[in-house]
């Protein structure tokens, strides 16, 4: 038999004081909130009391910190899958208010349905759906936690639920250390369940693309 359910798990809190727009670079790590978030969202699934049958993380230090503590709980190591990495994104490395206000990035928000500043949402739901087959069929049994990011997490979401892949950042349910569950029902997924088991009222969390 293949994995019984799969949860996305989003990562923990970043350290960013300086609040930048932190799309995939690197030594962006979690911050001592993040750490806790994350353990928050291992003891949520590990309290469901359902077998984990494997661990995936996107390579970005906070997903794999994130891991971490589902790896101590379940005794699982993660496999390491760029296909659910953070999309790629212009404004990478830059504050948002500050960018937006140089009339040269007014090009990159003309087309907010692709979206144009960075990688196409459908491409992002197609290198999701295909990581989560992948470590669905390969699972012989048990859960599935994957360890990925908001934009990521949050376009899947919409295609599962037939919805239009275009939204309002600010509009997203996918909070930090959020788990969204998913089955797969024949050849089509079915979300089964969303879950915000971290307290995040003060969390900095203005780094996702």
């Amino acid at each position: 038999m293949p994995a019984a359910r799969l949860h996305l798990v989003r990562h923990g809190e970043v350290h960013n004081p300086d609040r930048v727009l932190y799309g995939r670079l690197p030594e962006f790590r979690l911050s001592v909130a993040g750490h806790r978030m994350a353990r928050a969202a291992a003891e949520h699934v590990h309290a469901m009391k359902r077998p984990l049958g494997a661990l995936v993380a996107s390579p970005l230090e906070r997903t794999r910190e994130s891991a971490q503590p589902f790896s101590e709980l379940f005794g699982a190591e993660p496999f390491i899958d760029e296909r659910v990495i953070e999309p790629t994104n212009v404004f990478e490395g830059t504050v948002m208010r500050r960018a937006l206000r140089n009339p040269l990035n007014w090009r990159h928000l003309l087309r907010p349905s692709l979206p144009s500043w960075g990688e196409p949402y459908a491409q992002v739901v197609g290198r999701m759906d295909a990581a989560m087959r992948d470590a669905w069929s390969r699972t012989a049994s048990g859960d599935v936690v994957v360890v990925s990011h908001q934009l990521p997490i949050w376009v899947t979401h919409l295609a599962v639920a037939g919805e239009p892949l275009r939204h309002d950042p600010r509009r997203r349910r996918c909070a930090l250390s959020s788990v969204t569950s998913f089955e797969l029902d024949g050849d089509r997924w079915r979300e089964v369940g969303y879950a915000e088991p971290a307290a995040t009222d003060d969390a900095v969390d203005v780094g996702a693309v």
